[in-house]
């Protein structure tokens, strides 16, 4: 036997100890959680990816004195192999901490299979230490039992998704990721090509486009747990490299592709959590959402709706709000419960928070001991605050927020708003799941830097059936057979019936900008492939980081990927992005250019 070469290999994991009897030879593998030595005993807790145990190092039980002199040289994060066998804890020394607190472990060989320098944090839950560290160490950082509880809960979550899919005839198929660059949408992520000198393939956004070919394919029910790629502006809830549930199907309903959709859902959450979800899911429109909750994904385990009192003031002198009326803008209230002793530092600061949404303040009306006070309430006669203190429900305590702008700034700040005070308030029930279907959606929404129309979701979303012949005449009142699925105030998923007739995809290109050579170089492939037999079908893809995100009660998306990026889109252990050599750039014939400087292809 090489000196080299492992002589003990595990026979069983920490958790497989419980159902072994007493006195059961047992062979484990880990690495060293803690060590106390209390010098003739020497307890050490071995921790492996199912739980911690403790292993027992006593000469007078049966540990030679060479293993126990080995046992003392064992510092944090050894990894190392214990033979030994198990035994009963007496009743008094039981720690009910610990899963297998009932047992122990009485080592009678050991083997250090490698040594360990001091980690820069310790290998266990709540640690306070910079995220950047923890990002830096990842490896040492999914070594703690919480990030691998997430990473297993994710492989429960896919693997209940793969499972109810199997059983309903969907058929899981790979689609490229080097793909073609289109419009619309986030920016690509590109790759050059060395064959093909000067062009470049695009990393996926989602494999929406060969999804639907499949269905032309004949395929009928297809899904994929996908990698997808977007160049965009990172937050707590986005990365650039994501995991997606991708489905398509044919030759169905809406209202039945939704139930499928809906009892999918009903049994990964209790194949997974244990949870009960109750169906069917609610429906509400996009305009509904917004002129309810100010956004179109709403959290609904709180109240808090927002109220529409333009018919309260269009009659005042306010001149602010007749301003807002003459243009057409919304003026809506929300009520804060119990917040009327707002102080004048505190309502600065609800201004400052509805700034970046377009807005210059909200016009507080607090209700304080049967009276009415705002700074606005000179502008108004005691019956019509009082009007609106009726129509928003307010009561005494209570503090009343206007806001008074464009319809979609008005609503959505005071969404923002509704959030933060359930929030702040503790209006919010964490252990419960609401799904929502949001439904309706504009086809469209019109980009005033680009000067025209661009797809609300993308540009091969069908048309509500009643609203087809808008695509010429009123794009802007245009509805979707679209469809997301919110869950707790968080969008899971974006789908839709899908264009599958060769001259409405053309009307949809014509709204959307696109000259009918502009269409054919783009898209012509797929505009092809409606002459020869498209079924109906649609689809929807759900973000997976996300979901799992939720279901793990995490904060953040760093948390339920193994090797995830920065809010600045770099990788800090591997040093990701990072420039490459000159020859590389030479076979590729590209150059880079300085900063400051536009780029130009190696001749």
């Amino acid at each position: 036997m090489h000196p080299l070469e492992t002589r003990l290999y595990r026979t069983h994991r920490v958790m497989d100890l419980l159902e072994a009897p007493s006195g059961t030879e047992v062979i484990v593998s880990g690495w060293m959680q803690r060590r106390r030595d209390l010098g003739s005993i020497i307890f050490i807790d071995l921790r492996d990816r199912s739980g911690v145990v403790q292993l027992v190092f006593e000469e007078a039980k049966g540990t030679p004195k060479q293993i126990h002199h080995e046992a003392e040289q064992l510092r944090n994060e050894y990894v190392f192999t214990a033979k030994g066998r198990v035994v009963l804890r007496d009743e008094d020394t039981v720690n009910p901490k610990i899963e297998t607190g009932s047992i122990e472990v009485v080592v009678t060989d050991l083997e250090v299979l490698n040594a360990a320098k001091n980690p820069p944090f310790y290998i266990q839950d709540g640690i306070d230490v910079d995220e950047m560290v923890r990002l830096r160490y990842r490896y040492l950082d999914l070594r703690r039992p919480e990030m691998q509880q997430m990473l297993m809960l994710r492989h429960r979550v896919f693997r209940a998704f793969r499972n109810f899919l199997d059983d309903n005839q969907f058929v899981e198929v790979e689609t490229p990721i080097l793909t073609k660059s289109t419009p619309e949408g986030a920016r690509d992520y590109v790759v050059p090509s060395r064959l093909q000198p000067g062009e470049f393939y695009a990393l996926p956004q989602s494999p929406q486009i060969f999804k639907q070919l499949l269905m032309v394919g004949g395929m009928e029910r297809y899904y994929q747990i996908a990698r997808c790629f977007r160049d965009e502006d990172l937050r707590a809830d986005r990365q650039p490299e994501f995991t997606q549930l991708d489905i398509e199907m044919s030759f169905m309903r809406l209202d039945d592709f939704l139930a499928l959709m809906e009892e999918m859902f009903v049994r990964v959450f209790q194949e997974t959590l244990g949870a009960s979800i109750e169906r069917p899911f609610m429906r509400m429109t996009y305009q509904d959402a917004m002129e309810t909750y100010g956004s179109d994904k709403p959290d609904l385990r709180f109240e808090l709706p927002i109220h529409n009192i333009a018919h309260i003031v269009a009659g005042t002198e306010f001149r602010v709000f007749q301003d807002v009326l003459a243009k057409g803008g919304a003026i809506r209230a929300l009520v804060a419960p119990g917040c009327a002793g707002y102080s004048r530092k505190q309502l600065d600061d609800l201004n400052g928070f509805v700034a970046p949404f377009g807005l210059k303040g909200v016009a507080p009306v607090a209700l304080m001991d049967g009276k009415i006070v705002s700074p606005i309430a000179k502008f108004f006669s005691e019956e019509t605050l009082r009007e609106i203190a009726e129509h928003t429900g307010a009561k005494d305590g209570d503090l009343i927020l206007i806001a008074a702008s464009e319809w979609k700034k008005a609503l959505t700040a005071l969404g923002a708003l509704r959030v933060k005070f359930a929030q702040e308030l503790g209006l919010i029930n964490e252990e419960e799941y609401r799904f929502l279907w949001v439904v309706d959606f504009p086809l469209f929404s019109y980009d005033e830097e680009l000067g025209r129309y661009v797809a609300e979701h993308h540009p091969f979303t069908m048309p509500k059936w009643e609203d087809i012949d808008k695509l010429e005449t009123d794009p802007g009142s245009t509805r979707a057979q679209a469809y997301d699925l919110v869950l707790n105030g968080y969008e899971l998923s974006s789908g839709s019936m899908r264009i599958f007739k060769r001259d409405i995809q053309e009307r949809m290109f014509a709204a959307l900008g696109f000259s009918p050579e502009e269409a054919e170089e783009k898209f012509g492939f797929l505009l092809s492939a409606f002459e020869y037999g498209t079924p109906p079908h649609g689809g929807i893809a759900f973000g997976l980081d996300r979901l799992v995100m939720i279901m793990g009660k995490g904060t953040s998306l760093r948390d339920c990927i193994a090797f995830p990026k920065t809010s600045s889109g770099t990788d800090v252990m591997t040093d990701a992005p990072s420039q490459i050599s000159e020859e590389q750039l030479s076979i590729l014939r590209l150059s880079v250019a300085k900063k400051g400087r536009a780029a130009t292809p190696v001749k």
